[in-house]
């Protein structure tokens, strides 16, 4: 059994870290309401946005647009990937789960024979695919847990500049996808080409169930300007909301990841402490005993 003074320090030790752990649940509570208040506020323009072009999507249109070009014949050739980490760890396996769902798609994009650029966001998922040496074609670990619409469009912008010169097929992004705090699982949505909307309410056309939202059967407007115009502004804008969404719900994720964690490890820091404190009480009860018994043989001993 280890000694009273040892058991002392460690019980002090797992007291301290406690607080640690403790604070930073705090801190990520506090930051997982305004992460989450962005991702509230980010699903009605994207849901707006997706109905509008649904109403005006139409085949002949659909051919003047380079972001709707869908991939010929030969399939995906070309392809990028964009994978969102987090800056920072202790958010348990928050950040090893979206690089398992990156490694999972760059590995279907291979075996279809598509040459797969990596871009990385987040310093956990640059220093992964750094320590594999795996080729990153771009790397951002200057966003952080509060991105913009700024950050979107800076990510967005080369990328559809490259699909609509054709030198990509089709672009993905990895994220945690933000149910509750308690449900992020890592999603895979291709955000290029954008895919033609399902007029059926309800349906879907894509992986993702939430990247584009239900549409409603289509109305007969008059537009002014043309349908073409409209579509010609609004398509970039989609896209970079996309990639927004994508950075809010990771950030959100990430807080709610890390308040889990924090709050597992705060609760096992206790369970520990009620152990080390009842040992630590058996030790000093078995210290004073010894004391105890050897004032007694003292005693004995000077009678005799």
């Amino acid at each position: 059994m280890a000694k009273p003074r040892e058991l002392k320090r460690r019980i002090r030790s797992v007291q301290n870290t406690k607080k640690i752990t403790k604070t930073m649940e705090l801190v990520s509570t506090s930051k997982l309401k305004r992460a989450q208040d962005r991702v509230v506020g980010a699903r009605p323009y994207a849901q707006a946005l997706a109905e509008v072009i649904g109403q005006l999507y139409s085949a002949e249109l659909a051919e003047r647009f380079p972001l709707l070009r869908q991939p010929g014949k030969t399939g995906v050739r070309r392809a990028a990937l964009l994978l969102i980490t987090s800056n920072r760890g202790l958010c348990g396996a928050f950040n090893a789960n979206l690089i398992r769902e990156a490694r999972r798609r760059l590995e279907e994009l291979e075996a279809q024979d598509a040459h797969t650029e990596l871009h990385l966001v987040g310093k956990k998922g640059v220093s992964y695919f750094k320590f594999t040496k795996r080729n990153i074609a771009s790397q951002r670990v200057d966003i952080g847990d509060r991105p913009t619409l700024e950050h979107a469009a800076e990510l967005a912008k080369p990328l559809m500049e490259r699909f609509a010169n054709a030198e990509l097929d089709e672009v993905d992004v990895v994220f945690a996808k933000f149910n509750s705090a308690v449900s992020t699982p890592p999603t895979s949505l291709r955000i290029l080409p954008v895919l033609p909307p399902d007029r059926r309410i309800g349906g879907s056309a894509d992986r993702a169930p939430s990247a584009h939202p239900a549409i409603r059967p289509s109305v007969n407007y008059i537009l002014k300007p043309s349908a073409e115009e409209i579509l010609k502004q609004l398509l970039p804008l989609y896209v970079q909301n996309q990639f927004y969404r994508a950075l809010v719900e990771t950030a959100a994720a990430e807080h709610g990841a890390r308040r889990t964690a924090m709050k597992n490890a705060t609760d096992a820091g206790s369970d520990m402490l009620n152990i080390l404190q009842r040992t630590f009480n058996r030790a000093r009860q078995a210290q004073i005993t010894q004391e105890l018994a050897e004032i007694v043989g003292g005693a004995e001993a000077l009678k005799g």
